[in-house]
């Protein structure tokens, strides 16, 4: 495999993307870029495919911008979600292990939704990452069909064909505010810790952690297997998802869930008609946030089988083109 080295000194390349961008665009054979420890402020872009990126250190290897979603861009226009990315992953077969992804434009309440991970292809893996955001920290793309606010979609994929793609997050640490992980694809997150963080300003709610678009027909959407929902909001403040979307499909297995969770636990985002049709389902949870006896009646409380069903490679295929690190 060649490898290329990003270092603030002594490497290949000083920037990340310098050494994507030394790819060829139709790239076919996997590369390793290594990214040793440091702070590197960039917008990162990546839509070449076969790229292995490998941080020595999450804690101490940095990739952060700040751009939110009520950002003014040199052109004037307001930057919305979608444009407000750190890193952009638009390709197949993309890997990162060992690496923070953060926004650090700040609370939603004063940056807009800012996103520290767009991620929209097929075969994307994290390995021990972290994403450092608030509101809408990770979107796993693609978008849905058609957006409900005009022009809200602005970004890199607004016109492209949607696409569902294949994601998969293995020991991350993920840590946002409200709906910080939300998006159609499916993606499956083993082992992670779900960070829910304390929300600035005055009567401010806990907030939301998934708010899936999960397609009409799409069998899978967000699959949490063995990870801890943790946080420093007060009990009973946070809701494990709402709908973006009304077929949004959420799956939550032998998870710990902490005492931030509110007992309903999830929310209908006020569309009553989307409860005959989203798929939030729990089995075999733990922890003070796991009890069902208050759920409403709208959520699934599946079987053993029908939970050991949901693994890995039931949901995201066990055919050979995926990577090693699957």
């Amino acid at each position: 495999m060649k490898r290329l080295t990003v270092a603030k000194s002594g490497g290949d390349f000083t920037s990340i993307q310098e050494a994507v961008n030394s790819l060829p665009k139709n790239n076919t054979e996997w590369v390793e870029i290594l990214i040793k420890p440091g702070f590197y402020h960039e917008k990162l872009e990546v839509e070449i495919p076969y790229i292995h990126f490998t941080g020595e250190d999450a804690e101490k290897t940095y990739i952060s911008f700040h751009q939110g979603a009520s950002t003014i861009l040199p052109d004037g226009s307001r930057s919305g979600t979608f444009r407000s990315y750190t890193a952009f992953f638009g390709a197949h077969d993309l890997t990162a292990e060992n690496l923070t992804f953060e926004n650090a434009a700040g609370p939603g309440n004063i940056a807009g939704q800012s996103l520290a991970m767009y991620a929209d292809g097929d075969r994307i893996v994290f390995r021990k990452c972290r994403f450092l955001g608030y509101q809408d920290t990770i979107f796993t793309g693609p978008l849905p069909p058609a957006s409900i606010i005009p022009n809200s979609f602005s970004g890199p994929r607004e016109d492209a064909p949607r696409s569902n793609g294949r994601q998969y997050y293995e020991d991350c640490y993920i840590r946002g505010d409200v709906d910080f992980i939300f998006g159609s694809a499916t993606a499956y997150f083993k082992g992670c810790e779900i960070f829910s963080k304390k929300r600035g300003g005055k009567g401010q709610p806990g907030g939301y952690i998934t708010a899936a678009s999960t397609a009409e027909g799409q069998e899978y959407g967000y699959i949490f297997h063995s990870c801890r929902f943790s946080s420093d909001n007060d009990p009973e403040t946070v809701y494990l998802g709402r709908p973006w979307r009304n077929f949004a499909h959420t799956a939550i297995i032998n998870c710990y869930l902490g005492e931030h969770i509110r007992q309903e636990g999830w929310h209908n985002w006020n569309k009553a008609e989307a409860e005959k049709t989203v798929r939030y389902e729990e089995y075999g949870n733990e922890g003070p946030g796991a009890s069902l006896e208050d759920r409403p009646s709208w959520i699934r409380r599946i079987t053993q089988t029908q939970a050991e069903g949901y693994t890995v490679e039931n949901v995201l295929g066990g055919d050979d083109s995926w990577n090693p690190l699957i």
